[in-house]
C-alpha cells in the first residue's frame, strides 16, 4: 500500500497524543531557549498540541502581533505549567500557517492569520508561505511598520502591535 503524505490541515488536527507534561532538563531540544526565559532543571513543561496553537493565533486582531514567546506563555499558564516547549510549539506554528494557506487555496474565509505571528525577536518568519515577503506585504496592509535589517525583516517597535491579554 502506498503512503499518503498528510495535508497540512491534517497535521493541524492531529493531536499526536498531546498535552504532555515533563519535567525540564537542560539537554532538552528546547533546553537553551527555556533556561534563557528561566526554566530550571525540574520545572514543568507543557508540549502542547497543535491544534490548540492554531487557537490562539486565530484570536490575534488585525493590526495586532503575537510573538512564539507569548504563544508559549499562555499555553504554559493554561496547563498549569512552568513553560510550554517553544520548539515544538515554533513547529505546530509552522504547521498552522501552511494549513492556514491551503484552506485559503481551496477558498475557505476564515483561515488563521498566521502573518501576525512573530517569532520571539519580533522578527517575520521566512519559513511560512511565501516567506518573508508575503507575511510583511500582510502586515504593512494592517498598519504594521515592518523594517529590514540585512537579509531578514522585523517589526518596528513591535512592543507597540504587541497584543493585550486574550
Amino acid at each position: 500500500m502506498a503512503y499518503k503524505k498528510k495535508t497540512w490541515v491534517e497535521k493541524l488536527k492531529d493531536s499526536k497524543n498531546l498535552p504532555k507534561m515533563l519535567s525540564f532538563e537542560q539537554n532538552f531540544p528546547c533546553g537553551k531557549a527555556l533556561e534563557s526565559w528561566g526554566a530550571t532543571t525540574g520545572d514543568s513543561v507543557v508540549l502542547a498540541p497543535p491544534i490548540e496553537v492554531d487557537e490562539i493565533m486565530r484570536k490575534v486582531p488585525e493590526g495586532r502581533v503575537i510573538t512564539l514567546k507569548e504563544i508559549c506563555r499562555k499555553l504554559a499558564a493554561k496547563h498549569n505549567a512552568s513553560y510550554c516547549c517553544s520548539l515544538t510549539t515554533g513547529i505546530f506554528i509552522n504547521i498552522s500557517a501552511h494549513a492556514a494557506e491551503e484552506q485559503n487555496e481551496k477558498g475557505e474565509k476564515h483561515i488563521t492569520p498566521y502573518w501576525r505571528t512573530l517569532k520571539t525577536d519580533g522578527g517575520l518568519n521566512p519559513k511560512y508561505p511565501g516567506g518573508q515577503e508575503t507575511q510583511r506585504t500582510h502586515l504593512e496592509k494592517e498598519g504594521i511598520t515592518v523594517i529590514q535589517k540585512g537579509k531578514r525583516y522585523y517589526v518596528k517597535d513591535v512592543e507597540r502591535y504587541l497584543i493585550k491579554e486574550q
